[in-house]
């Protein structure tokens, strides 16, 4: 077994509108789990600490504690750089709620190719990502203007890009995706 990184806090985002799903991804079952305990079991298995992030109004029914990102922005860029914000730690493996078939090596992977850059990331984009404190600077100015595209910045950040299994990282859009 490989062993958990250490110093590395998981970050769950739940805070999604799910328009395209209909109702919120977080809840929504999958091979006998909901998307979120899925992704949480995942994270936990290849970090010590795992922070949820995502809308305390949502009240969504989990058998973890959510922590409100402060904000009524629903863009996953306000979820990292909450995540940042409460994580107390320098790296942050951020995982949205959609994406069942990360595993915990990859995510693992992605902590490890941020060693020395603000961000580690797919070649598909931003999600799921390592990101660095140093990262949050760029983060808050872009949401205080409004340019709420996290894959915009990276752009701005200095940034490594993981190859990796473009299967993993297929998200959930819509209830068919989850056959």
């Amino acid at each position: 077994m490989v062993r958990r990184r250490e110093g590395v806090v998981g970050a769950l985002l739940v805070g999604g509108a799910s328009r395209r799903f209909g109702s919120p991804k977080a809840l929504a079952v999958y091979e006998g789990e909901t998307l979120a305990e899925r992704a949480h079991r995942v994270l936990a298995e290849a970090f010590d600490r795992v922070l949820v992030v995502g809308k305390a109004a949502d009240r969504l029914d989990l058998p973890f504690p959510v922590v409100d990102d402060g904000s009524d922005v629903r863009a996953p860029i306000v979820g990292v750089a909450a995540a940042l914000r409460e994580a107390g730690a320098e790296l942050c493996v951020v995982l949205p709620t959609d994406m069942p078939h990360v595993t915990p090596a990859l995510l693992r992977s992605l902590a490890a190719a941020a060693d020395g850059v603000d961000a580690a990331v797919p070649q598909t984009g931003p999600l799921p990502g390592a990101y660095r404190r140093t990262a949050l600077p760029v983060l808050e100015q872009r949401i205080a203007a409004g340019e709420l595209a996290l894959r915009g910045a990276l752009a701005r950040l200095e940034t490594r890009v993981v190859e990796c299994d473009e299967a993993l990282l297929a998200n959930v859009n819509e209830a068919a995706d989850l056959r």
